[in-house]
């Protein structure tokens, strides 16, 4: 059992939206095809793996450190003592080998990418989805097939109004979501007061709305919005200042009556763990979003989810960020909160897949091995083979 060749190929997915901080005009992703060896139904199997929106492709990374990598260890060294399958953890260990700690912005996200595309040539090799592989290796055999989404939209483009964020919304509540999600901070605080309002006339209550910042604020501006936020008991606050402000956020968490949702532009286990120590999050009201795509993959989420526990943060506290597959596989095996989900942006990965529908604010996981990829026609286009 081997991998044979590693394909990376940089996939477009420039748009006109915006959120407070940045636009997508130049937005980019990698893709990469691991294949292996083995092959069913006359068909090698291969590992998909992408990058979540926010970040670019990392080509140079990739093609220049992991993948030689991977490629010149040894075969037993990428294999599971017994030889059965490939070990996640150990590529993970070889293709950090001689990169010093620290420094998680891009390198995390080139790691993420390859690891994803393991698990899922792993799952296909067990020839089970990927939620059942890790519902039984760290969940007790618990699975959540079942798994909770938001609708996340709301961003800005060139021109719209009110009548069309409020068409937007309305077309996800057709598609069957029941909790939406809307940008802030890219506009003055009366007109994001007037999109807040314009949206909540359209669902049930507050807690079916979230709004996000994505980072903007600085420690006055995110007070005041905290403080126009509370009459509206809504879902979360998200970003609401850098990432990396823990002071920013402690002081924000305690003014604000609105959960604070955070934790997408953090990268590692150790930056996780400082958001916990230093963040002032509140573990029975707030939520975390690690999006385990951008931040070294399932190996080192799964290092997050250890150090989560040891802090008494439940797991359904978080709830990731990116709206692919690969999250909403890992939020039903290990029983996570929810997934968030892209139903009209950042195609083809945003979304689940074809033909599978949101039914009361939930998404059922199919029971196709690995991720689930060929499952959306468009996206498996994507991939080089």
């Amino acid at each position: 059992m081997k991998i044979k060749t590693i394909l990376h190929k940089t996939v477009p997915i420039a748009s006109a939206i915006r959120n407070a901080y940045i636009d997508f005009s130049r937005m980019d992703v990698s893709v990469v095809s691991v294949v292996s060896d083995i092959v069913r139904n006359g068909k090698p199997l291969i590992g998909y793996g992408f990058n979540s929106n926010g970040r670019y492709a990392q080509e140079g990374i990739i093609k220049t450190r992991l993948i030689p990598r991977l490629l010149e260890s040894r075969e037993s060294d990428l294999l599971t003592d017994d030889g059965r399958n490939f070990d996640p953890t150990k590529a993970w260990q070889i293709m950090m080998r001689n990169e010093k700690p620290g420094g998680h912005g891009e390198r995390s996200v080139a790691v993420g990418v390859l690891d994803m595309a393991i698990w899922d040539l792993v799952a296909k090799i067990e020839d089970r989805p990927l939620y059942a592989v890790l519902a039984d290796r760290f969940n007790a055999g618990l699975a959540n097939r079942d798994v909770y989404v938001y609708a996340a939209g709301g961003y800005y483009y060139p021109g719209k109004d009110i009548e069309q964020l409020k068409a937007e919304m309305l077309s996800y509540l057709d598609l069957g979501y029941d909790t939406l999600k809307i940008k802030i901070g890219g506009a003055s605080l009366s007109e994001d007061l007037e999109r807040i309002k314009t949206v909540l006339k359209l669902v049930t209550n507050g807690q079916a709305l979230a709004v996000d910042a994505n980072g903007r604020f600085d420690l006055p501006l995110a007070l005041e919005y905290a403080k126009a936020l509370d009459d509206f008991n809504l879902k979360w606050y998200e970003e609401p200042g850098d990432p990396l402000d823990y002071d920013l956020n402690t002081m924000v968490c305690q003014a604000s009556q609105t959960p604070i949702a955070t934790g997408e532009n953090l990268f590692s286990m150790q930056d996780a763990r400082n958001l916990i120590r230093y963040g002032g999050m509140l573990k029975d009201r707030d939520y975390l979003q690690f999006d385990p795509a951008l931040s070294y993959g399932l190996t080192e989420y799964l290092r997050t989810m250890e150090v989560l526990a040891k802090f008494g943060w439940s797991r359904k506290r978080c709830i990731p960020h990116g709206g692919h597959q690969f999250a909403l596989q890992i939020a039903a095996g290990l029983g996570l909160g929810g997934n968030e989900s892209y139903p009209h942006v950042f195609q083809p990965f945003g979304g689940f897949a074809d033909n599978n529908p949101v039914e009361n604010g939930k998404v059922r996981i199919p029971d196709a091995p690995g991720i689930g990829i060929e499952l959306k026609k468009e996206l498996l286009k994507v991939f080089p083979e």
